[in-house]
């Protein structure tokens, strides 16, 4: 089986689940396990680099108010590639390709449609959201035994998690955009939750949302946390940084 992933979740999933040697093509923004960079990156972004932050979002309000999608993909080298399998996402149109985009690319594809291409979209806005996402790419690719024991170690992992929270319950802002702010939504307010601390902006299963300044001030993070979405741990330092500065 031939797998095209189009997010960098989905890459995970994909070789956590025993299934590496089946992936021929990722997204642009693929980076982990370490050896998927050396595969062909089949999408592309619309928004020009070297933008600020700021300037980003700009483009990306002009793009959703048009109806644009954000997002290219390769056809000419998807046709050529001809995966069994295309994994892309429903959550976030802004995050990464959606499966608008795939279909609307299918059609220029007459001979990937004749193929009967999968396209299996992920849906998870929680953690057994995304558990149940992983049992989905098991069942399209019959790798049960894989995504039983990936899922088993994640569950362990986060029932070990709860066990070990303090009494403290510290107030956590998870800011994926730094200008303007964003705070987290879908299972980052879990993921605070479990580590022990209370989010003080987003709602488990509910989408990010726009906050001001004031907003986050009269909120009164105890801890502020960088996680700007397609950025790295270096650019989200920096992001912090400026936070404080």
């Amino acid at each position: 089986m031939k797998i095209v992933t189009l997010l960098p979740s989905a890459t995970e999933i994909v070789c956590s689940i025993g299934l590496r040697k089946s992936l021929v093509a990722v997204s642009h923004e693929c980076d982990f396990p370490n050896d998927v960079v050396s595969l062909p990156r089949i999408t592309s972004s619309i928004i020009p680099d070297n933008l600020s932050t700021n300037q980003i979002d700009a483009c990306v309000v002009k793009a959703v108010r048009n109806g644009d999608a954000l997002y290219q993909i390769n056809g000419d080298l998807l046709s050529k590639i001809k995966p069994d399998l295309i994994i892309t996402q429903g959550i976030c149109d802004v995050c990464a390709v959606n499966v608008g985009t795939v279909r609307e690319t299918m059609l220029f594809l007459p001979d990937l449609v004749a193929a009967n291409v999968q396209i299996l979209s992920l849906s998870g806005k929680n953690f057994f959201g995304i558990l149940n996402d992983i049992h989905q790419v098991a069942d399209a690719t019959e790798t049960q035994n894989g995504a039983n024991q990936f899922t088993q170690k994640l569950q362990q992992h986060w029932n070990q998690l709860q066990q070990t929270q303090s009494m403290l319950k510290p107030a956590v802002l998870m800011l994926e955009w730094p200008n303007p702010f964003y705070f987290g939504g879908h299972w980052v307010p879990e993921m605070i939750e479990v580590a022990g601390g209370v989010d003080i902006m987003g709602t488990i299963g509910l989408d990010s949302g726009r906050c001001t300044l004031k907003e986050i001030q009269e909120k009164d993070p105890d801890i502020i946390i960088s996680i700007a979405c397609g950025h790295d741990l270096e650019q989200n330092v920096k992001f912090a940084n400026k936070l404080v500065a």
